[in-house]
């Protein structure tokens, strides 16, 4: 079980060195990918382990270890990305404009790619750590995996709360603009109104208006630093209940990029 727990964090860092590579080289600055704030990501570790287990029996197998593969690594991601996305209300993947895709949340060609990195994994990449983790004291590794259970534990947990909140800031997003749609509908059908009454109402209607705009401008400033990192380091993630207002969200966090970075190049000018 140990040694079990130690090559899920294992290949959760290695994913994260792969991805944060990858994302940062595509978008020209660096990025710490994925859902957590350390260097993990846990639907490599998933995977890798998804990989070993359900190819374990099939390794004389090439065609079979593929198969293999593509089954249980697609299973682990569609269920992996339907349960974030009904908890958080968004998608850290999206493979909607690909061939062959169902909900989006998978792909053939995805698919495919899992099968070759299965074959990859069980004949390549995993017997050298094997190896190596097989050599290291047993309370060594006991301490290590301890340690990393901590801290891998806490991590998520705070992760969890921040991806928790800012669902709550897109459906606060969400129920302001509807409920500000509704009150312009009214001011404009009293705009004429010479009832006073009816004045009355229209500014009444006019006040908690532009509250609601107040209220919708402080959800888009994304003060916590954890929900704007959340968002410019995962680029592609989007929200198709809540489309408006996650692309109100990255542009706000475009912008606190934008003027950090501007901020810091004055600041080394006159250093």
């Amino acid at each position: 079980m140990c040694e079990w727990l130690f090559y899920f964090y294992l290949y959760c860092f290695l994913g994260w060195c792969f991805e944060s590579a990858w994302v940062s080289a595509r978008t020209h600055h660096p990025v710490n990918r994925g859902f957590m704030r350390g260097p993990f990501l846990p639907i490599y570790g998933s995977g890798a382990l998804m990989m070993l287990v359900v190819s374990a029996p099939f390794q004389d197998n090439m065609a079979l270890t593929w198969l293999a593969g593509c089954v249980g690594a697609t299973l682990l991601e569609y269920v992996t990305g339907t349960v974030t996305e009904h908890l958080f209300r968004v998608r850290y993947w999206d493979y909607s404009g690909k061939f062959m895709n169902f909900q989006g949340q998978i792909c053939l060609s995805s698919t495919i790619a899992w099968g070759f990195l299965t074959i990859l994994m069980t004949g390549v990449i995993h017997r050298p750590i094997a190896e190596l983790t097989g050599r290291m004291p047993a309370g060594l590794l006991t301490v290590v995996t301890a340690l990393l259970s901590i801290y891998v534990a806490v991590d998520f947990g705070l992760s969890f709360r921040a991806a928790l909140d800012m669902r709550e800031v897109l459906d606060g997003l969400e129920s302001a603009k509807l409920e500000m749609e509704r009150m312009q509908e009214r001011m404009d059908t009293l705009r004429t109104a010479a009832d006073k009454a009816l004045t009355e109402e229209r500014e009444e209607l006019h006040r908690k208006f532009h509250l609601l705009h107040e209220r919708r401008r402080q959800l888009r400033n994304l003060s916590d630093f954890f929900r704007r990192r959340l968002l410019l380091d995962n680029p592609g993630i989007i929200s198709a209940r809540f489309r408006n207002g996650m692309e109100e969200l990255k542009e706000s966090a475009g912008e606190y990029r934008k003027e950090y970075m501007e901020r810091y190049r004055n600041k080394s000018r006159k250093g």
